[in-house]
């Protein structure tokens, strides 16, 4: 088998051409001398790329692996389905990669040039396809996340590349998750959209198009919901979602025009999926969602794989998921159940952050002490124009070690480190139960008496914690699974009214992430919008040239 260090004729060129990884591949190769401790300096700073390069040939002890025309194949073939994972093939290889490897003939400094070329593509892609393109914390401004590390399993990767066995390479380094698969399948059903010329654009107009209505827009219509729709994601429930004729099978039948039940039905759910109000009214919210192009849509998925990849990996098999931008919490269990519930989250002024953590213990029947931010901006300006807010809302004036205050010697103007805190029950907007779990940015769930906010489609409403529709039901999980608590003894708890915690016996993962694209319940894509508009600084470093 030909190896790296068998071109020896080419060190020269290498060393001049190729910078300083070469010089890493080839001084070892000098009667097995050390580094010269300049060398080593200077590849040190070569940076991580170059490391992995050389690590990995030296676990497969210096041999090549591009020499045969099928691997090489297999390799450009892998890269373009990579388009699949919203990156760009283009970052990691040229095009005309067989190609070119035909035109190299006896030049060996060409033949080693194009080995470590194509193998650093391999190594690029397989860290981008792990854990992300781009830096979360340059685009996040309250990311806290660690970044997860990464190290590839070369000896499984040399026998993987040497079976020519490229897409196993790919795939054992994506993430799990079968969301993240779901959004892969979804990218690939938009880009067949796309390639057969998008979906028709409905004419902006004033008046709104209902049941019963008879209107040459109605046909466009039923031809944009039919373009979008993936086969494979339709339920079973036909009343939920209906198989809505395509305009020219309706126009036979001389109802093209008519918005007849089952198009109000398609209608209703295609709102669902775009946090709509799903009246089936297609009025301005709803034609202008309509009316986003395949192009966008496109993009969307690629930003929500790459905040996958940010992400979703090493997953339990329980934990909970906060998707933001859906308004919907997630408890996935180990049986594999996906619990759902709805979700009140952070106004775009008051941003609910990306969190990774551990759910640790419960607080019943909970006070409220006032965060900072809520104390400096709403609570204050309120103090200073009227003492008796603080008695209207239950507020106790507490000094930092604790000790409670009289309100009226308290410098409002100046208050230093005064606390307010709220007792439980009542107005508490905390509700009867919270649940805790450590983290930077003093957030957490909890219930709360606003249940009518979970009734509207837009919610975005809270200062940042994370408002929990059923959160009783979750407690209940949480507790039960490694406790055995009842829904009965979560309710008896509450009904003492004594503030306490209660730890979990186990920790639960939980992970708070922004999502604005997803899978539904039904096996298709939910679009979400862009309540903080984040999705841009991602799009736009997805499509810069990977460095």
């Amino acid at each position: 088998m030909t190896t790296v260090w068998q071109w020896s004729r080419a060190r020269a060129w290498l060393v001049a051409a190729m910078g300083l990884y070469v010089a890493l591949l080839v001084a070892p190769a000098m009667a097995g001398q050390a580094l010269a401790p300049a060398t080593e300096s200077q590849l040190t700073a070569g940076g991580l790329q170059e490391e992995e390069l050389a690590t990995f040939y030296s676990s497969r002890a210096y041999h090549a692996v591009w020499q045969s025309p099928q691997r090489v194949e297999a390799l450009a073939d892998a890269v373009a389905g990579l388009q699949d994972d919203g990156l760009t093939p283009g970052d990691y290889l040229p095009e005309g990669l067989a190609e070119r490897q035909a035109t190299l003939g006896d030049d060996e400094a060409a033949r080693v040039r194009f080995e470590l070329d194509a193998t650093r593509g391999l190594l690029l892609a397989m860290r981008h396809l792990a854990r992300g393109k781009t830096d979360p914390r340059r685009l996040e401004k309250d990311w806290s996340i660690p970044l997860a590390s990464y190290s590839p399993d070369w000896a499984r990767l040399s026998q993987q590349l040497d079976a020519g066995d490229i897409d196993a390479a790919f795939e054992q380094v994506r993430p799990e998750a079968s969301f993240y698969q779901a959004l892969r399948e979804g990218l690939s059903h938009y880009r067949r959209v796309a390639a057969s010329g998008g979906w028709p654009k409905l004419p902006e107009r004033s008046e709104s198009l209902r049941e019963g209505d008879r209107h040459p827009d109605v046909a466009l219509l039923r031809q944009r919901l039919a373009v979008e729709r993936d086969p494979a994601s339709l339920p079973a429930d036909a009343d939920y979602y209906p198989q809505v004729e395509l305009a020219a099978e309706a126009q036979g039948s001389g109802d093209a025009e008519r918005f007849d039940a089952e198009l109000a039905r398609e209608v209703r759910f295609f709102q669902r999926r775009h946090l709509l109000e799903p009246d089936a009214v297609v009025g301005r919210h709803t034609r202008q969602a309509l009316n986003v192009p395949v192009e966008a849509r496109i993009d969307q998925l690629r930003v929500n794989l790459e905040r996958a990849r940010w992400l979703l990996h090493d997953l339990p098999a329980s934990y909970v998921l906060v998707d933001i931008a859906g308004y919907e919490l997630h408890h996935v269990r180990e049986s594999g159940e996906d619990w759902r519930t709805r979700i009140v989250v952070g106004q775009p002024y008051r941003e609910t952050p990306s969190i990774r953590s551990s759910i640790t213990h419960l607080t019943f029947n909970p006070t409220w002490t006032i965060p900072p931010t809520i104390f400096r901006e709403d609570k204050l300006p309120r103090i200073r124009d009227d003492l008796g807010y603080l008695e209207e809302a239950n507020l106790r004036v507490l000094a930092p070690s604790g000790e409670e205050l009289d309100p009226a010697e308290v410098d409002w103007d100046n208050p230093g480190g005064v606390m307010l805190r709220q007792a439980a029950g009542g107005d508490n907007p905390l509700g009867d139960l919270v649940i805790r779990f450590p983290n930077d940015h003093a957030i957490y769930l909890h219930d709360t008496p606003a249940q009518g906010l979970f009734n509207r489609a837009q919610r975005a409403a809270s200062s940042g914690c994370i408002r929990v529709e059923y959160v009783e039901e979750l407690a209940r999980q949480l507790l039960g699974d490694s406790q055995r608590w009842s829904a009965g003894d979560i309710s008896e708890r509450i009904d003492a009214g004594r503030t306490g915690n209660v730890s979990l016996a186990s920790q639960v993962p939980v992970i708070l992430s922004y999502w604005t694209a997803g899978p539904d319940e039904y096996g298709g894509i939910a679009f979400r919008p862009d309540i903080y508009g984040r999705d841009v600084a991602v799009r736009r470093a997805l499509d810069a040239p990977a460095g």
